[in-house]
């Protein structure tokens, strides 16, 4: 009678909904496309297949590794790359640029993922297979997570931390289900991961650096390779993924080749040359004067500006805060009032940058003239008495000097703070309470960054700071830069619509001590970790939003790096036979969709 009775009732309660398969999965809200979506708005379903396109960059290589520590900042661009698409080893899910942060289905054809997103499954798409025809298993993606937690690079080492449990389900599914601490962004980051062949992929040995061409499922196989010079790439006849519609419009050229070159100016000689069909030009004073050599005239070469719709890359001089000399907060925002944009803007660059003043700035996500508003207030806390009161009531600005190089109004200001610090002027120097002369050293990887750093240099001894500059080639900015050894460094912190977890590794306690992460500045701040958290468990736009621009005011008030400069736009160069989609990413350029005219012969 109880028995029957228990099984009566049972069937009155509502199952629990199955997770669905879904198609793609966003940060917020529900991916823009439809299920049945044909290709991504920026890709040209129509570009030629066929031609060629010769890339060329600044550096060198000597690994064809993109996941371990020691090849960080040396391996051969394309393997893995983001600005020119992944060309060998692919993600489990392909990210639209055209949205600020949403996955759709690669190697995975499909998510299942339950509302709270206490786990995620990847169900492998059945056509995925590697460049020697075996297909793309659940054991690879589990070999593959395994084997980057021990001897990958951050972040791939640490992905698997806030994973209870991964398993294989079916025959080709994987399902990962999440500690309590996991946010909403880390199913998104599990779905950029790469995957490597386990069949193909040797452990020993796999966090040295190596030549030998890693086996992949992407578009591309590597050709040719002359260490420190060229890496070729050349098309996969028998790609698997050419139909699927993350892929339509990409992977347009026969073959890609990717040129080393040691010095800026040496490249931009071979891009004249026609040696090199595109070049990206950072300098809008280049882009006004460089540009009047004959095949610009001829019209072979086409100057194109493009308006990206994404907040400004913040480019920065970073303190290394593990250093004593800028422990103070007092020293680093002195040095900072002390940095003079104008007489640097008008003296180098023709007016042609703005000043950076906000991590997120021009987009709503940023803080900038912008009164803190009462939810980010309550977001903020107690940690609201750390942030100034400029950046509270959105009247922060960083101080506008005379252009002279030496503003005694703003030098004076300046001086006040350090002599808060526990410095004074004894003999023309700059000296602390231990009577040791106040001297620091700046480390730049380029002639543009030692001409700023000089002009600093110049502005800094009118306060009788020894400053020196140290420009190293890329192998010893690396080493150096991977263990934290040095004063002050330029960095560029990219910045997105959809910060995340990226946050940790630049700003948050835990990556502070770790080799090779991204935490130059050295910041360590349990209210920065809170306010890191706030952003990733944010489930609404608005919310995002106000936890993004309190913690704007709360990086912007630590004065852990000196903001410069930006420029909106994106300028590139290139010869008449490389074109492009007429429809631009939310992202602004993308070289993956590109093509050579000349294949429609």
């Amino acid at each position: 009678m109880f028995k029957t009775l228990l099984i009566a009732l049972l069937s009155l309660m509502p199952l629990a909904a199955a997770a669905q398969p879904l198609h793609g999965v966003a940060m917020h809200g529900a991916p823009a496309l439809p299920a049945d979506y044909a290709h991504f708005p920026y890709a040209n379903p129509d570009a030629p297949k066929g031609g060629k396109l010769t890339f060329g960059v600044v550096g060198t290589f000597n690994n064809l590794n993109s996941f371990i520590l020691k090849g960080k900042r040396t391996t051969a661009r394309g393997m893995w790359d983001p600005e020119l698409g992944n060309l060998v080893v692919e993600s489990l899910m392909a990210r639209s640029r055209d949205e600020p942060f949403t996955m759709y289905g690669l190697l995975a054809e499909t998510v299942e993922m339950d509302e709270d997103r206490t786990f995620i499954q990847f169900n492998l798409n059945p056509k995925a297979h590697w460049s020697d025809g075996r297909p793309v298993t659940p054991e690879d993606v589990i070999f593959t997570f395994e084997l980057l937690r021990d001897k990958g690079r951050p972040p791939f080492s640490t992905r698997l931390k806030l994973v209870e449990k991964m398993e294989k389900i079916g025959d080709r599914s994987v399902r990962f289900s999440f500690k309590p601490e996991a946010d909403r962004e880390f199913p998104l980051l599990l779905a950029l991961s790469p995957v490597l062949p386990r069949h193909a992929t040797k452990v020993e040995g796999f966090d040295q650096t190596t030549l030998t061409p890693q086996l992949g499922s992407g578009p591309y196989l590597v050709k040719d390779i002359r260490p420190g010079e060229r890496i070729v790439y050349k098309r996969d006849p028998n790609y698997w993924g050419k139909d699927i519609p993350a892929k339509i419009g990409f992977d347009n050229f026969d073959e890609i080749s990717i040129e080393y070159y040691l010095q800026e100016n040496t490249l931009f000689e071979a891009f004249k040359k026609g040696l090199i069909d595109v070049y990206s030009e950072g300098s809008p004073k280049n882009w006004d004067l460089a540009y009047n050599f004959p095949a610009v005239q001829r019209g072979d070469v086409i100057k194109e500006v493009f308006q990206p719709r994404l907040p400004a890359n913040t480019l920065a001089m970073t303190f290394n805060t593990r250093r004593p000399v800028f422990a103070d907060l007092r020293v680093r925002k002195a040095l900072t009032l002390a940095f003079d944009f104008e007489w640097l803007n008008r003296s180098l660059f023709e007016k042609a940058y703005r000043r950076t003043e906000s991590f997120w700035q021009n987009s709503d996500l940023s803080s900038l003239g912008v009164p803190a508003s009462p939810r980010e207030l309550d977001l903020l806390g107690p940690a609201s008495a750390k942030v100034e009161p400029s950046l509270l009531d959105g009247s922060f600005r960083l101080p506008v000097s005379d252009g002279s190089g030496r503003d005694r109004k703003i030098l004076k200001q300046a001086f006040a703070l350090l002599r808060e610090a526990g410095y004074h002027i004894d003999g023309g120097r700059m000296v602390g309470r231990d009577g040791k002369p106040f001297a620091f050293e700046i480390l730049s990887q380029s002639l543009d960054q030692e001409r700023i750093a000089i002009a600093y240099q110049r502005t800094l001894s009118a306060l009788g700071i020894a400053v020196t500059i140290r420009t190293v080639e890329d192998a010893q900015y690396q080493e150096r830069t991977q263990r934290f050894d040095f004063d002050m460094i330029f960095r560029t912190y990219a910045a997105t619509l959809s910060p995340g977890l990226e946050q940790e590794t630049r700003w948050a306690s835990a990556s502070r001590d770790i080799q090779g992460s991204d935490n130059a500045a050295g910041a360590g701040d349990p209210d920065i970790d809170r306010m890191i958290g706030v952003i990733l468990a944010a489930r609404t736009d608005e919310g995002f939003k106000a936890a993004v621009r309190a913690f704007d005011r709360l990086l912007l008030s630590q004065y852990y790096a000196i903001p410069l400069f930006h420029s909106p736009e994106q300028r590139v160069a290139r010869w008449k036979h490389i074109d492009h989609p007429a429809t631009l990413s939310l992202y602004g350029v993308q070289f993956s969709t590109w093509w050579d005219e000349r294949a429609r012969k």
